[in-house]
């Protein structure tokens, strides 16, 4: 049952709304937003989140959250600013929710940092490496405390359509591309039962993250091999995957990776 019950054209009334939140609340969101990004600062408790509730079709300009405690559900993003769902805090979960195309910055379609982050049910299509950008579905990377490092996130049941690059980076705070604020670890992330349908050398990359378990995935993709452990990438789990008959195999592990790891031959580097 909503707590607040808002159409389009009420910009001022969904603000207000955003901002007064108290913990448990559940504010329905429907219409054309299209021209407004969901900005979402104000999040509730560990057992009784601030909902924010889309019908599936709710037309925003892309989704912000930076709050901890908070759940969006069943938005649509056309062309957002990327990334099109940028999510920073602890305990949040977006689903059944839409982005397509994302534009400027890297034309990423999500971003996350923080613990207990529940990525479910959504669809990103067509991130597309226009100038210079490096367009990923989902990416996370720690480089200070405003992209801290990730733990405990659960990744599950998302498609990834026309990816010009990965479906997922992660990457810790020591990355080999050295922009890592190298405090702290990113660890126990877990992508399962996603589909991906990517164009770079794998579909995910995972470096110094500790922990990680793949399974379940449906890789669909004409790429090298399809997931790549490396700089540290201990203790990860593959198992259960569908790998398209162009890949040609399914995980590539370089030496400092291997302690730990769980899954089929490893065919080559990362």
């Amino acid at each position: 049952m909503c707590s607040s019950d808002l159409e389009a054209g009420r910009v001022a009334g969904l603000g207000a709304a955003l901002g007064g939140a108290s913990p448990g609340d559940i504010i329905c969101v429907s219409g054309d937003l299209s021209d407004t990004r969901l900005q979402i600062t104000q999040g509730g408790s560990a057992g009784q989140p601030v909902t924010v509730r889309g019908d599936g079709k709710t037309a925003v300009n892309g989704i912000t959250v930076e709050a901890d405690n908070v759940v969006v559900d069943g938005f649509t993003a056309d062309q957002p600013k990327a990334p099109g769902a940028s999510l920073k805090g602890n305990n949040i979960t977006l689903r059944d929710s839409t982005i397509n195309d994302p534009q400027k910055g890297d034309n990423d379609g999500i971003r996350f940092w923080g613990d207990d982050i529940k990525i479910l049910h959504n669809t990103v299509t067509d991130t597309q490496n226009t100038n210079g950008s490096h367009a990923d579905c989902m990416q996370t990377f720690a480089t200070d405390s405003d992209s801290p490092a990730s733990h405990n996130v659960l990744i599950d049941s998302n498609r990834c359509e026309e990816i010009d690059n990965n479906c997922l980076i992660a990457e810790g705070p020591n990355s080999s591309a050295g922009d890592g604020s190298g405090d702290g670890e990113s660890k126990n992330i877990t992508f399962s039962n996603n589909y991906c349908d990517n164009r770079a050398s794998q579909a995910v990359m995972v470096d110094d993250v500790q922990g990680m378990t793949v399974v379940g995935n449906d890789i669909a993709s004409r790429i090298n091999h399809a997931f790549a452990f490396q700089n540290n990438a201990t203790g990860a789990v593959v198992q259960d995957n569908k790998i398209g008959g162009n890949i040609k195999f399914e995980v590539g592990m370089d030496d400092t990776s291997e302690a730990g790891y769980q899954g089929p031959r490893v065919g080559g580097a990362p």
